[in-house]
């Protein structure tokens, strides 16, 4: 894990004015297909066959050969995908961590490599962009895109990736208030009360988020975990 120096940033939605981040400590990558396979082996529940549906649809892990083999093709230091949140969180509780927040995330995922905040460089949101327009990156290997400020891998160039509170911002075309936030799962692709027009990458990603349900298991959906500094085991 890395740790991350907290701060204030504003987030492209949910309020117009700085919010404040702590100190946390990030995996460095992506939950890969072998540690996600480890924790199957381990609690049996969230085994393909075994888990409930309210828990996960039917895409869930699919790609894999069985509860207990990854698929053809699949390298097992390949992010996972088609994980539902509810996997997904459960298996950061049972790591001693939890999913990060929208905002932990979006403010580590700022950063390109010199920079903590790089949202106002050009190059920075193309490659992001470009990212987007790039099919099939899910089963590549972790740790090949670049390294941040943070020392972290994988945040743009991968896979999308879930959040505690993915559901929590709305985005709808009747947010001509100023942006608060909405507990009510909204899918919808209104710019209005967006903080920042211009940074279309950052509005895709709350689109994507207000577009899924917790049951989800997406191809290109992975997660990671974050821990809050004095939680960690040393």
């Amino acid at each position: 894990m890395a740790r991350v120096q907290g701060g204030e940033f504003i987030p492209l939605y949910g309020t117009r004015t700085e919010v404040p981040v702590g100190d946390f400590l990030m995996d460095v990558y992506p939950v890969t297909n072998a540690e996600f396979l480890q924790f199957v082996k381990e609690n049996e529940r969230w085994r393909r066959s075994q888990v409930k549906k309210l828990f996960a649809d039917e895409n869930y892990l699919r790609p894999w050969k069985n509860d207990l083999s990854l698929g053809e093709g699949m390298l097992p230091n390949a992010p996972a995908t088609n994980i539902s949140w509810y996997a997904a969180k459960n298996y950061c509780e049972c790591q001693g961590k939890r999913l990060p927040t929208i905002d932990e995330w979006e403010y580590v995922a700022m950063a390109n490599e010199k920079l903590p905040d790089a949202r106002t460089e050009g190059s920075y949101n193309q490659y992001i962009l470009s990212w987007y327009e790039t099919p099939n990156t899910s089963g590549n290997p972790v740790g090949r895109t670049f390294k941040n400020y943070w020392g972290i891998y994988d945040l743009h160039g991968l896979v999308w990736e879930w959040t505690l509170d993915f559901n929590s911002v709305m985005i709808g075309g009747e947010s001509r208030n100023d942006s608060t936030g909405d507990n009510k799962l909204f899918c919808g692709a209104a710019a209005v009360g967006a903080t920042d027009l211009m940074n279309y990458a950052a509005f895709m990603r709350y689109a994507f988020r207000g577009s899924i349900k917790a049951q989800y298991a997406v191809k290109n959906l992975g997660f990671r975990c974050v821990q809050d500094i004095g939680n960690q085991n040393l």
